[in-house]
């Protein structure tokens, strides 16, 4: 391939700029399915210089990259609009975020199930085997499809009359004594 191209790799990631050689050379851009993009100066198919723009159009910025760091955590969706009011969440950049499937986790390229241990992109299209380390981050750190108790349970008791004893409530007691 030589001159102005149009390629697509098999993850659906299209490369629309200069080629030669069959190798991307010259200014070109990568568009991945997920709707951010690079542009870039190649030479002999290795990048010499390029942007990065996320698909909500956030630039990326090496130098000075403020993006939900120790500082700021916002959303970029919530430095453009504004925070939400107290006591409504904003959990993902996308508002309001993806509905996951119940046993899978939301990878932010797709859904992970933890079972097979295979990522899929957002259209159920096959993306990737995770590898343990992959597996163990997702785990951590990802959004579940399904909701979870956590932190502290506390025992309800009831200390009888006279008696100085704490008694566990239960469903009888209840009805009968509160």
């Amino acid at each position: 391939m030589e001159g102005e191209a149009e390629y697509i790799l098999p993850t659906e990631t299209k490369y629309v700029g200069e080629m030669k050689d069959g190798m991307f050379h010259g200014q070109g851009t990568l568009y991945f399915p997920s709707g951010s993009r690079f542009d870039g100066i190649w030479e002999k198919g290795l990048v010499v210089k390029g942007t990065y723009t996320f698909s909500d159009g956030l630039l990326y910025d090496a130098k000075n990259w403020h993006y939900c760091d120790s500082y700021d955590r916002r959303f970029y969706t919530e430095i453009c609009y504004g925070l939400k009011p107290a006591g409504i969440s904003q959990l993902t950049n996308m508002d309001p975020p993806r509905k996951i499937p119940p046993g899978y986790y939301d990878c932010g390229d797709g859904f992970y199930n933890p079972i097979t241990r295979i990522v899929k992109d957002y259209r159920n299209r096959f993306l990737r085997n995770a590898d343990d380390d992959e597996h163990e981050w997702i785990i951590r750190t990802c959004r579940k499809g399904w909701d979870e108790t956590m932190g502290h349970k506390p025992k309800l008791f009831q200390r009888l009359e006279g008696s100085g004893k704490p008694r566990k409530l239960n469903s009888v007691n209840c009805k009968l004594n509160c």
